[in-house]
């Protein structure tokens, strides 16, 4: 785990009275799945609206997620918060990640290490899962 991009992910994306509690949660073993099951149903208040762009259905091809990524200024790694073990916690090829992420059926953040621009999948409910670009304009 990344500690340090952790807090600049909750620091860009998270509604402001849950960081400290997120971050907490994220650096704990225990409490890990804690802070990503928060992405489930409860994303939209648990992270800040004004900065997630929903990416247009059809929406389920990594390749073409990847290019829209791009397109947005996302570099070609990524650091993964996931419910996914295999990603989550680790810095990785953004199609690798992506291809485990998309389609997974729960949260995922992936977070391009240069610049402010991530994605991120909730709990699917219904098909396909919400999909979305995280991106922060200053």
């Amino acid at each position: 785990m990344d500690k340090k991009l952790e807090e600049i992910i909750v620091k860009s994306f998270f509604t402001k009275r849950l960081q400290d509690r997120i971050m907490f949660e994220l650096s704990s073993t225990k409490k890990r799945k804690d802070a990503i099951g928060r992405l489930c149903h409860n994303y939209r208040t648990t992270l800040r609206e004004e900065y997630m762009i929903e990416i247009p259905k059809p929406n389920s091809c990594p390749i073409d997620i990847g290019r829209l990524l791009k397109k947005h200024g996302a570099d070609d790694s990524c650091y993964a918060i996931s419910w996914d073990t295999k990603i989550d916690g680790k810095t990785l090829p953004l199609l690798d990640a992506l291809k485990a992420a998309v389609g997974m059926g729960m949260p995922s953040i992936l977070y391009s290490i240069t610049n402010q621009v991530a994605y991120f999948e909730a709990e699917q409910e219904t098909l396909p899962s919400p999909r979305f670009i995280l991106k922060r304009t200053y």
